[in-house]
């Protein structure tokens, strides 16, 4: 049976380092709205350059952009046997139109990994990011110089800076925390405590797909 996998979580939650590495243990892809954006933004493409000013705002780009990506995304062969959704949906529009797309593919696993705003904010005000690959980096006090990934320098992304955090926060509370809402009454959707060291919210993460995946009220699911 596919694993069609969707990661729920404000930013800083940790969402991309967990997608990552449940896709990579599933051999799945990990779907990342995010990397999609900023390769758009370095190619200097026209939707770039109005993708990156709605960022650097700490806005979200309009539903439309991203349910196109999406969809086009979905129709590639090597989501055969499924993906994991990281950053879509982020609305409930998106969320209707992902159901849409998702006929015949068979049922979403929803996790949302819950994060106090004041841990968000500090991750979020001492995070770096590859200028190359796009990858995460924690500051640690000494900035790291490379990209462990690729090699590629590291730097604070301009939507991380202490203002955009803030509204960025906001913006997650008013448009996409009532997801958490839509979801919440499917069998298939689990909670989980985004706070703890990653490898034990790695843990967690595996134990709430094995259990939304035999729920017997899932179609398909195991008995």
């Amino acid at each position: 049976m596919a694993l069609n996998l969707i990661m729920l979580g404000p930013p800083g939650a940790g969402k991309g380092t967990q997608a990552e590495r449940l896709a990579r243990s599933r051999g799945i892809p990990r779907i990342s709205t995010g990397d999609i954006l900023r390769e758009a933004v370095a190619a200097g493409t026209a939707v770039g350059e109005r993708a990156k000013a709605i960022m650097d705002r700490g806005e979200l780009v309009s539903d439309e952009v991203m349910i196109g990506i999406v969809h086009e995304r979905l129709d590639r062969p090597d989501v055969v046997n499924g993906f994991v959704l990281d950053g879509f949906p982020r609305t409930v529009a998106q969320a209707s139109a992902l159901d849409g797309l998702m006929a015949g593919r068979g049922s979403l696993i929803v996790v949302d990994i819950v994060v106090p705003e004041v841990e968000l904010a500090r991750r979020l005000s001492t995070r770096l990011i590859c200028a190359d690959c796009g990858v995460n980096a924690a500051f640690s006090g000494t900035p790291p110089v490379r990209c462990e990934r690729c090699g590629g320098r590291l730097v604070q992304r301009s939507d991380d800076l202490d203002k955009v955090v803030l509204e960025r926060l906001k913006v997650y509370h008013r448009q996409s925390e009532p997801l958490v809402e839509y979801y919440r009454v499917r069998p298939t959707f689990r909670s989980i405590d985004g706070a703890q060291p990653p490898d034990r919210v790695a843990a967690d993460l595996v134990a709430a797909v094995e259990a939304a995946s035999a729920d017997p009220a899932q179609p398909g699911a195991r008995r």
